[in-house]
């Protein structure tokens, strides 16, 4: 796959709403942009996390654990569900523990299926002389999309009653990390 081509494909797949960019554009709404600084490192690290050894050791441990992947959406659909139910809570009753951290947005990004993706199907094998390149093209690309995700979340903010439309954006957020969640879920079963 030529270094245009990868591109394209990773900005396609990134871009697309999924729970990651949910939670940073939910941050970009909370705190605003300079926020985003230190969520950005828990991103990579998520998506490395996930990515290195899913892409040296994957194919070995699915035809291993064939039901590995099954257990992986289940538990990402689990988590997934579990933010939704978080950020549908009114602020009172969570107190504070709505708000997008370092922590969630690293678990999230682990979980997150287009991690597989990147592994399995993007990148070329490890041993692969353009392997090293193309993974830090991802993470310079997936930094970007999540400055854009987060940008997208300020452009929600307001400073006329701020609260009842951040409510409205958890509670959107809240019912699309829901509908991610259902997905991953018929996923894993069919």
């Amino acid at each position: 796959m030529t270094y245009s081509t990868f591109l394209f494909a990773v900005l396609a797949l990134l871009l697309a709403p999924g729970p990651t960019n949910t939670l940073i554009g939910l941050a970009g709404a909370q705190r605003g942009l300079p926020s985003l600084w230190r969520l950005l490192p828990a991103e990579l690290i998520g998506y490395l996390t996930m990515i290195l050894p899913a892409a040296w050791f994957g194919a070995m441990m699915i035809e291993r654990w064939p039901m590995a992947t099954v257990v992986l959406k289940l538990v990402a659909a689990a988590w997934v569900m579990y933010l939704a139910i978080r950020l549908w809570a009114p602020r009172s009753a969570v107190v504070r523990n709505d708000e997008v951290t370092a922590k969630r947005v690293y678990i999230t990004t682990a979980l997150n299926p287009k991690a597989l993706i990147v592994a399995f199907v993007l990148l070329p094998a490890p041993t692969d002389e353009q392997f090293l390149l193309k993974l830090a093209l991802f993470c310079v690309t997936a930094a970007g999309v999540a400055l854009v995700w987060g940008a997208f979340g300020t452009v929600t903010r307001s400073k006329v009653d701020g609260s009842d439309r951040l409510t409205a954006i958890r509670r959107v957020a809240s019912i699309w990390l829901a509908i991610v969640s259902g997905s991953l879920i018929l996923a894993a079963l069919s």
